[in-house]
C-alpha cells in the first residue's frame, strides 16, 4: 500500500501525487521506492481527497508541530487536494505549521496565478531554484515547459513573498559553488531565504 503520510528525519510529510512536470537529474525518487519510514511512495492510482482524509484521520497530529507537502510528486499538481488537506489538518491542529516543497511551476501547471490561494493555507513556501538561468534550469530539471519555466518559477516565488509568507529558495549541493552563490543572489533579490539542500541526505 502506498503511503500518503510518512515520516522522514523525525518530520511528517504528505505524499499527495506522483505527477510532476519535471524529471530532475538529481531527483530523490530515482533512488528507490520510498524514503524515510515510508514503505512505498509510488501510487498505482492517484489518491482522492477522501483517501487523503482517511490517512489524516489515522495519523495522530495532536503533537505534530509542523508538516510538509512533498512526497514523490509536485504537490501543486494536486492543488485542490493540497488546499483541502491543508485546511482539514489546520482544523484538527490549528497551531501546526505547514510547508510546501515545490518546483514553483504551479501557475503553469494550473493555468492561472496560484500563489495567493496557496499562501492562504500554507505557512512556509519552499521553492526549488536549482539553477541560475533558463537554459541551465531546463537542462537540469528537464521540465515540460522549456523556456517558460524559469521565469514562471521566479514570478511565483515573488508572488508568495508579496503575500507576506515565509518563502525559501533552495538548490541541491550538486551544482558548482559559483552557481550556488549566483543562486543566493537571485534568491535575495526576490526577498526569499536561501537554503542549500544535501543530495546525500535526500532533503
Amino acid at each position: 500500500m502506498t503511503d500518503i503520510i510518512y515520516t522522514l528525519g523525525g518530520g511528517t510529510y504528505f505524499n499527495l501525487t506522483n505527477k510532476c512536470p519535471c524529471n530532475c537529474a538529481f531527483c530523490i525518487r530515482s533512488r528507490g521506492e520510498a524514503v524515510g519510514e515510508a514503505k512505498r511512495l509510488w501510487f498505482d492510482k492517484e489518491p482522492t481527497f477522501e483517501e487523503i482524509k482517511n490517512a489524516v484521520d489515522s495519523y495522530d497530529f495532536s503533537n505534530v508541530k509542523s508538516a510538509v507537502f512533498c512526497g514523490y510528486g509536485e504537490p501543486t499538481c494536486a492543488l485542490e487536494n493540497l488546499i483541502k488537506t491543508a485546511k482539514y489538518v489546520k482544523s484538527i491542529n490549528p497551531d501546526i505549521k505547514l510547508r510546501i516543497n515545490t518546483n514553483g511551476l504551479s501557475d503553469l501547471i494550473n493555468g492561472r496565478p496560484t500563489a495567493k490561494e496557496i499562501c492562504e493555507v500554507i505557512d512556509i513556501i519552499s521553492v526549488s531554484l536549482n539553477e541560475t538561468d533558463s537554459e541551465k534550469y531546463d537542462k537540469i530539471t528537464r521540465n515540460i515547459y522549456p523556456v517558460r519555466a524559469f521565469d514562471a518559477m521566479l514570478r511565483f516565488t515573488k508572488d508568495c513573498v508579496d503575500e507576506g509568507n515565509e518563502v525559501r529558495m533552495t538548490v541541491v549541493d550538486v551544482i558548482p559553488e559559483e552557481e550556488i552563490e549566483k543562486s543566493r543572489r537571485i534568491c535575495e533579490s526576490l526577498g526569499a531565504k536561501f537554503i542549500v539542500r544535501s543530495f546525500d541526505r535526500g532533503r
